[in-house]
């Protein structure tokens, strides 16, 4: 953590979400009724790593996670991991982005009573079974964190490099320390009016498990890896450079800035080639600059309210009327590399 001294106070910068997440459970009376109670929080982070570690985008001092924390019942369990790794799916597909999970169980220096582990470790593993299907997922004995067992969810970009990015992890002690705790529909048992164990709550209350959730996890070492997953060609839906027009003649200048605006205001991020340049010239510096599609625009386009569509990789689409242009990028926007 990054700690400095405030009025003759210690601070730190915040280095994780987990804690003010247990604060926020644990600022009111909660009931089972409640739960389960899911938040999610893209606040800024700082960790003071070595200069050493350091590492690009992927390893950096200041970063951001697409962090979420669920607090549930133990019985709960299974179905809220089960809507993480549907979660998951929808977004790695998007990214076209391949994964495998595996299931960390018990260290041996794990903290927490066995049994819990094992209601816990069922809980995930049937959840897996239902996602992925029976012996499509591996188990990763011991590999689990001393807090609870988790889910690693291996990622495979294009060229079969492997990331670790998201994660869904359990967790029994965070709502210990905090000492979190919700009213039980349960009936207390009188014979044990501690709920039987020193780290239990009072009679009456639970305490809930909590289930760490990240899809990119470090959304900065995400986008390293996506740089890396598409080799700089993004595609149409996540491109800074979307749509170049192109026109022949400076004649046709107006009609490509007005093309430009429709664009704009449909929110696609698109500029016209008004310089000096050849004709040539600017179709061979937007293919360079990997823009997605290239607008060509001479006097027969503008006569007619058409465009003549080219790919990054100069396939040549043809001529189109500007509102179908607009359609089919509208439609199928996620559908052009």
């Amino acid at each position: 953590m990054f700690i400095f001294d405030v009025e003759g106070k210690e601070w730190g910068m915040k280095p994780m979400n987990c804690p003010g997440h247990c604060l926020l459970f644990g600022s009111t009376v909660r009931s089972w009724r409640d739960l389960p109670m899911r938040l999610a929080d893209f606040g800024v982070l700082h960790r003071n790593e070595l200069s050493g570690a350091l590492t690009g985008l992927t390893r950096v001092r200041r970063f951001q996670q697409d962090d979420a924390h669920i607090y549930c019942r133990e019985e709960q369990i299974e179905e809220e991991v089960l809507a993480a790794l549907d979660f998951m799916k929808h977004v790695y597909d998007i990214f076209g982005m391949s994964y495998k999970l595996e299931l960390s169980t018990r260290p041996a220096k794990a903290l927490g009573e066995v049994a819990v582990w094992n209601r816990a470790e069922k809980a995930l593993a049937s959840a897996m079974d239902t996602f992925a299907g029976k012996g499509n997922w591996r188990e990763n004995p011991g590999d689990g964190a001393f807090y609870g067992p988790k889910i690693d969810i291996k990622v495979s970009d294009s060229m079969d490099r492997v990331h670790q990015c998201a994660t869904i992890q359990l967790d029994f002690q965070l709502p210990i320390r905090f000492d979190l705790k919700y009213k039980s529909d349960k009936v207390a048992d009188a014979a044990a009016p501690d709920g039987g164990g020193a780290d239990a709550p009072k009679a009456g209350f639970e305490r809930p498990v909590m289930v760490h959730r990240a899809m990119l996890g470090s959304v900065e070492r995400m986008f390293a890896v996506l740089c890396e997953h598409y080799g700089g060609k993004w595609p149409l839906w996540l491109s800074p450079r979307q749509v170049m027009v192109v026109p022949v003649h400076g004649d046709q200048f107006g009609y490509g800035e007005a093309i430009v605006g429709r664009l704009h205001g449909m929110g696609f991020y698109a500029e016209v080639d008004t310089s000096k340049a050849t004709f040539q010239k600017k179709v061979r510096n937007a293919q360079v600059e990997q823009w997605n599609l290239q607008l060509i625009i001479g006097k027969a386009e503008m006569a007619n309210g058409t465009v003549n569509i080219r790919t990054r990789d100069n396939k040549q689409l043809g001529e189109m009327k500007l509102d179908e242009f607009l359609d089919m990028v509208v439609k199928d926007r996620k559908e052009f590399k």
